[in-house]
């Protein structure tokens, strides 16, 4: 039977206030999980505080952050990059996500109540017309968030903590391979795993969303050695 107790949410879905350090951070996190920064592309500390209208210190706070995460590197001459990723790491990243991934599917289908389920179904459909109009940031966030939804309700925070770092390092390379395929050529295996989850069959619905992520990561490789 479904479980009925309500999940804490991430930090990043938590409603209240937050510093300005905090919110500059996640302001700057989203411009390079949303490929907003491509990669290779440097870009100055100065000209970053300006598109961000922030203070330098929140800044280079954030802009450690994320190199501590490997999301960005550190160029000289008050430069940062966004990391061009090369075969070697995204083997490394499909090895990575082809586990994590179905084994939060898994915890999740264990623990989903009929309200995570429907807000899953809901998502989904949302993406579903991001496909269907073309609109690559809308199907970006939307199939970013539909993952993270996933690593919320499976309630493992420490593997959920690693299987978003690992979208900050391919999140950029994604949003360039999505602009030269358009979405309508793009995997699509949430509704295999959304029956899997209503049928309460987490094997199938790890088994679904490990297709969705090797389908997603190996076109992403195959695009970038182009």
């Amino acid at each position: 039977m479904p479980q009925t107790a309500r999940h804490t949410p991430t930090p990043q879905n938590t409603p209240h206030r937050l510093p300005a350090h905090e919110l500059i951070y996640r302001q700057l996190r989203n411009l390079v999980l949303f490929g907003d920064l491509v990669p290779g592309q440097a870009v100055t500390i100065q000209g970053l505080t300006d598109r961000l209208d922030a203070g330098m210190t929140p800044v280079r706070e954030a802009i450690r952050r994320l190199i501590s995460e490997g999301a960005l590197e550190f160029q000289g001459n008050r430069r940062v990059s966004v990391p061009v990723l090369s075969a070697d790491n995204i083997s490394e990243l499909i090895l990575a996500r082809q586990w994590l991934d179905p084994h939060l599917t898994l915890r999740a289908t264990e623990r989903a109540t009929l309200e995570d389920l429907d807000g899953l179904t809901a998502m989904d459909e949302k993406l579903d017309k991001a496909i269907a109009t073309g609109d690559l940031r809308a199907y970006l966030e939307l199939n970013y968030r539909f993952h993270q939804q996933i690593y919320r309700i499976a309630d493992a925070p420490i593997l959920a903590d690693l299987a978003e770092g690992l979208w900050l390092r391919f999140g950029p390379s994604l949003r360039v391979v999505c602009g030269r395929m358009g979405t309508q050529n793009l995997p699509d295996k949430h509704k295999d795993m959304l029956g899997a989850m209503h049928a309460r069959d987490a094997e199938a619905a790890a088994r679904a969303i490990r297709e969705d992520v090797i389908q997603g990561m190996e076109q992403v490789r195959h695009a970038l050695q182009i």
